[in-house]
């Protein structure tokens, strides 16, 4: 049986990391089901690729932050924030590639 994320997490946001950066947080609800992600490697650079059309050369890093139970993911921006025909300043509504996803 499949886990949606939306159900263990209880925060998917994203934000600007930099005017040139998007950063993506997942916070989990339970140390155990964060562990799971982690340990499964279900966040990782493929899934970030598909989900967001970027290269790898395009992904920054994927942190697991166990004392927050979150897992990061950076990304380089297509456009710089504030640029001509950027769509979101704050990064703020990037994430929600992140709420289908099921485990």
């Amino acid at each position: 049986m499949k886990t949606k994320l939306t159900d263990i997490a209880s925060v998917i946001r994203s934000k600007n990391s930099g005017p040139y950066e998007l950063t993506l947080d997942i916070i989990f609800n339970e140390f155990a089901d964060y562990e799971r992600v982690k340990q499964g490697g279900f966040i990782n650079e493929e899934l970030i690729c598909s989900l967001y059309n970027v290269t790898r050369d395009k992904i920054i890093g994927i942190y697991a932050f166990d004392p927050a139970k979150a897992i990061k993911v950076t990304i380089k921006r297509p456009l710089c924030s504030g640029d001509l025909g950027e769509t979101d300043v704050y990064g703020a509504q990037q994430h929600a590639p992140l709420l289908g996803l099921e485990f």
